[in-house]
């Protein structure tokens, strides 16, 4: 089982995914989802802290 943190890396490309895992037109939907949430929110976050220090 992969860690939270290990997860994230696969969804964002910096860490090779598991090839045991199952390939499934779901799971790939899913996970292309999940990339794309983790993107807006680590770009939401980042311009909040930008206008935080602005």
């Amino acid at each position: 089982m992969n860690s939270f943190w290990g997860q994230i890396k696969e969804y964002l490309f910096l860490k090779k995914q598991d090839s045991s895992k199952p390939k499934n037109i779901n799971i790939k939907l899913m996970h292309g989802m999940n990339r794309i949430s983790i993107i807006l929110f680590l770009t939401a976050a980042v311009i909040i802290i930008y206008r935080l220090i602005k």
